[in-house]
């Protein structure tokens, strides 16, 4: 059916025209990201529309800059913030019609400002605080601004905070309300008001992975005496097969010398086109061909088993990286040799 500048048009109705206004190139990359269902749905109201005015048009283009605006508004500087900017830009009617559409279905992620802080300032700010307090803190940043903060807290709190981001799961609405209020947030009237899952292993691991070589082994170590089944979970998910792409040559040079053939080619088999080029460009003409023979003939291979391959050799390349023979690239400054 033709969309009208005048139709009240539904929010499946507006996405249809604005994908039918990027083009298909544009709208493909937007699939991507996209469930099924949602796929299903505005392919099946694109078909329907048989034409857009050009008023239709540009109303739905204007009304998704807008929105985008707000919401790069809210990022930088909280609610308020983007309030005022909008209705500089907008007037003040049409900034709280943006806002109020955008924050219906958008949850603003709590300690979005405390993200922009500097590291250093806001580890003055919370170092005093109780270790559960830091640990729901620490849960909402990134991993190199956590790893930062968690690096500097003396030794014998930075496994208790660790321990507790990685245990917390569901923190009341009203507890993260309070601590934002104490660190002076602006977002503080927009949290969801279901609980908000945060933390978990992932969110420790991230960390740990980020934090110099130090600071995790004494985390660690002491998780191990405290919380042994807790430690085996995290250095589990720690350095994943994919991350030999962050050594360099040398590196995985050495940890090659120590993995059997057998448990490379299975390991290889389910890996990416980058770790298998990194691999194969780090072993010699006449073996690398060999493996791929290898990967050829075996066939299919049981998933647990290509696991169980990758897992030994990223257990040599902790092994290597304990005993000081390799660097792993985390990316938060422990990985300059002098």
């Amino acid at each position: 059916m033709p969309r009208g500048s005048d139709d009240r048009l539904s929010g499946i109705q507006k996405a249809a025209v604005l994908l039918i206004s990027l083009g298909p190139e544009r709208s493909a990359g937007v699939f991507k990201h996209l469930k099924e269902e949602e796929i299903e749905e505005l392919t099946l109201e694109i078909a329907n529309t048989r034409s857009v005015t050009p008023q239709a048009k540009e109303n739905v283009i204007n009304e998704y800059y807008e929105l985008c605006l707000a919401q790069q508004y809210i990022a930088e500087g909280g609610i308020n913030y983007a309030k005022q900017l909008l209705e500089n830009a907008l007037g003040a009617e049409k900034a709280v019609d943006v806002i109020s559409r955008l924050t219906s279905s958008l949850q603003v992620k709590p300690f979005e400002f405390v993200r922009k802080t500097d590291a250093s300032q806001l580890l003055n700010f919370i170092q005093d605080e109780h270790p559960q307090t830091i640990a729901l803190i620490l849960s909402y940043l990134s991993a190199s601004q956590a790893a930062l903060i968690i690096s500097a807290l003396p030794p014998d709190r930075q496994a208790d905070v660790a321990k507790r981001i990685a245990v917390m799961d569901r923190t009341s609405p009203d507890v993260i309300k309070d601590v934002e209020k104490v660190l002076e947030s602006k977002l503080a009237s927009l949290v969801n008001q279901d609980y908000t899952i945060i933390g978990g292993v992932d969110a420790v691991v991230d960390i740990l992975n980020t934090v110099d070589r130090g600071t995790e082994k004494h985390i660690m170590e002491a998780l191990d005496i405290e919380v042994p089944e807790l430690a085996d979970e995290i250095r589990k998910k720690m350095f994943v097969f994919e991350d030999i792409l962050l050594l360099d040559d040398r590196a995985i040079q050495r940890v090659l010398r120590d993995v059997d053939n057998n448990d490379l080619a299975i390991a290889l088999k389910s890996a990416n086109e980058q770790v298998q080029n990194a691999i194969f460009n780090n072993l010699s003409k006449r073996l690398a061909v060999m493996i791929k023979e290898d990967m050829e003939f075996m066939g299919p291979v049981r998933m647990k088993d290509v696991e169980d391959a990758q897992q030994k050799i990223v257990n040599i390349i902790r092994k290597l990286e304990d005993a000081g023979e390799i660097v792993v690239s985390r990316g938060g400054g422990d990985d300059i040799v002098v």
